[in-house]
C-alpha cells in the first residue's frame, strides 16, 4: 500500500535519487545533497516544532510500503521571503495616450516585486513516473490542504504555488533566452542551480527595477507568460479546482504562473471534515477518501475506499496501521473527487 507521511532523515539518499529526475525549472528539487539535506533537517524540526512556524518547510513523502520506495514528495513552505529575498515578476499596465495625436494605447509591463513575501507556498510537489496511475497524482497534490485544515494556525491567510514555466524539449526556456539571458549572461540551468542554493542577491544586483515592456520581448518570449510546464498541466488543474487562481504574477526567469488563494476558501478546508476511526469492512457504497491522523509530529494520510457512518469512518486494520491510530482516534477525511450539486 502507498501511505503519505512526515519525511525524515533517513529518507535523504531516496530523495537524491529522486531529484535527479526532475529535470530543470524547479528550484526547490535540485539533487544536491547540501541543500536537500539542509531541507530534510529543516522539515524534521518543522514537525518537531523546534523552530518558528514561518522557518518550517514541512515535506511529505509518499512511500510505497510493499518495496519501501520514495515514490514521490511535496511540500508546504511557512512563509516565503523572510530570511531571503523572494522575486516575481507582477504583471501591470501603463497607459500612452495623446490627444493631439488621437493615439491612447495600453501596454503591458513586467514590474520586479517583492509583493508575495510573507506568504505560505505549496512546493516541491513530484511524482516517480511509474507511480503516476490512477489517483496517485491528484491524492500526492491534495494531501497538502488536508494538512493545512488540520493545522491552519501554522500559516497565514495566504498561500501561493509557483508552477514551472514553459520549457522547450531540450530544456531551454523561451522566456529566459528573451529576456534573462541578456541581464544575468550565463545559461539558463545555471541561474537556476543558483536560485535553488539560495544565492538570490545577484537578482537584485543585476535585474532592472524599471518597468520592463512586454511588448518588447521576442515572440517566443512573450508566448509562454503564464504558461506552464506540459508535465505541470494536471497540478495546475488541480490546485485551480482546490479554489486558487493566477492574478498576474509570474517567475522571473521561465515565466511560469504563481497560483495563489485564500486559506479560508480552499475546498479542503471548508469540506474535510474530523471522524472517528471504526475498524471493519465498509458496508454499502463506498467513496474515495482522504483519511489523515491528527498528529503533527507523525502526520500520516491513506487514500481509503470506504464508507462514512454517521461521525464514523470504517478503515481496515492495515489502514489504521499506516495512519499510527487504533479504533476510536480522531481522523481527518476528505471525499477525494468534488460532490456535484443535484439542483
Amino acid at each position: 500500500m502507498l501511505v503519505i507521511r512526515s519525511i525524515v532523515a533517513s529518507d535523504l539518499d531516496a530523495l537524491i535519487d529522486l531529484a535527479t529526475q526532475v529535470g530543470g525549472g524547479m528550484t526547490t528539487l535540485k539533487p544536491d545533497r547540501k541543500m536537500l539535506g539542509d531541507r530534510v533537517e529543516c522539515a524534521v524540526a518543522s514537525f518537531a516544532e523546534t523552530i518558528p512556524p514561518h522557518e518550517r518547510d514541512y515535506m511529505f513523502a509518499l512511500e510505497d510500503t510493499t518495496n519501501g520506495r520514495l515514490a514521490g514528495v511535496c511540500a508546504i513552505k511557512g512563509a516565503v521571503g523572510l530570511t531571503e529575498p523572494f522575486y516575481n515578476y507582477r504583471i501591470g499596465t501603463l497607459v500612452h495616450s495623446s490627444r493631439e495625436l488621437n493615439v491612447f494605447t495600453r501596454m503591458e509591463t513586467l514590474y520586479l516585486s517583492n509583493d508575495l513575501t510573507g506568504s505560505t507556498e505549496l512546493c516541491s510537489l513530484f511524482l516517480q513516473p511509474d507511480y503516476r496511475v490512477g489517483y496517485n497524482g491528484k491524492w500526492l497534490s491534495k494531501s497538502r490542504f488536508l494538512f493545512i485544515a488540520q493545522f491552519q494556525q501554522l500559516f497565514t491567510e495566504k498561500i501561493i504555488a509557483e508552477m514551472r514555466g514553459y520549457l522547450l524539449e531540450d530544456g531551454t526556456s523561451p522566456f529566459y533566452e528573451g529576456l534573462g539571458r541578456h541581464f544575468f549572461k550565463m545559461d539558463f540551468n545555471h541561474v537556476d542551480g543558483l536560485t535553488a542554493m539560495g544565492k538570490k542577491s545577484f537578482i537584485a544586483e543585476l535585474m532592472p527595477r524599471q518597468p520592463l515592456y512586454v511588448d518588447y520581448l521576442p515572440q517566443s518570449a512573450r508566448e509562454v507568460i503564464g504558461q506552464v510546464h506540459r508535465s505541470t498541466l494536471p497540478a495546475r488543474k488541480l490546485l485551480e479546482q482546490e479554489g486558487m487562481h493566477y492574478d498576474g504574477y509570474v517567475d522571473i526567469f521561465d515565466a511560469g504562473p504563481v497560483l495563489q488563494g485564500r486559506v479560508s476558501d480552499l475546498r479542503s478546508v471548508r469540506d474535510s471534515v474530523l471522524r472517528v476511526a471504526a475498524e471493519g469492512r465498509p458496508d454499502g457504497e463506498t467513496e474515495c477518501l482522504l483519511v489523515s491522523n491528527t498528529k503533527l509530529h507523525d502526520f500520516r494520510m491513506v487514500l481509503a475506499q470506504t464508507t462514512i457512518e454517521g461521525a464514523q469512518v470504517a478503515l481496515s486494520a492495515q489502514e489504521l496501521a499506516l495512519l499510527h491510530c487504533q479504533a476510536g482516534d480522531t481522523v481527518r477525511t476528505l471525499s477525494l473527487n468534488v460532490r456535484k450539486n443535484n439542483g
